[in-house]
């Protein structure tokens, strides 16, 4: 037997259509709320533009959704860049202006 047969499955509904998915077990919750907002992306995108097919309308709201991941990636990294640099400053702040300050590590 496959382990494919005895993996947990979840329906979702796309654009009305039901699908099931097999996915790992205890990931069902996240596989469902993954289909809902891959839902409302693809309803937006269809209420938009009813003339478009149920493909053309998938791969926009993928699309949409790669570019809010990235968005969102560049804009921890440049927060994560900000708190280093922050950091930083700090560490010189502390070190130069304490007499007699000693970093853990001395």
């Amino acid at each position: 037997m496959s382990d494919d047969a005895t993996r947990p499955t979840a329906q979702v509904t796309l654009l009305g259509r039901q699908y099931v998915f097999a996915c790992n077990p205890g990931e069902e919750g996240k596989l469902e709320r993954a289909a809902r907002y891959l839902d409302r992306a693809m309803q937006g995108i269809h209420t938009q533009n009813k003339l478009l097919g149920s493909e053309h309308v998938s791969l926009m709201a993928a699309l949409n959704i790669a570019h809010e991941l990235l968005e969102t990636i560049d804009t921890r990294r440049s927060e994560a860049e900000q708190l280093s640099r922050i950091s930083e400053r700090l560490e010189q702040a502390m070190t130069s202006n304490t007499p007699g300050y000693r970093t853990p590590a001395d």
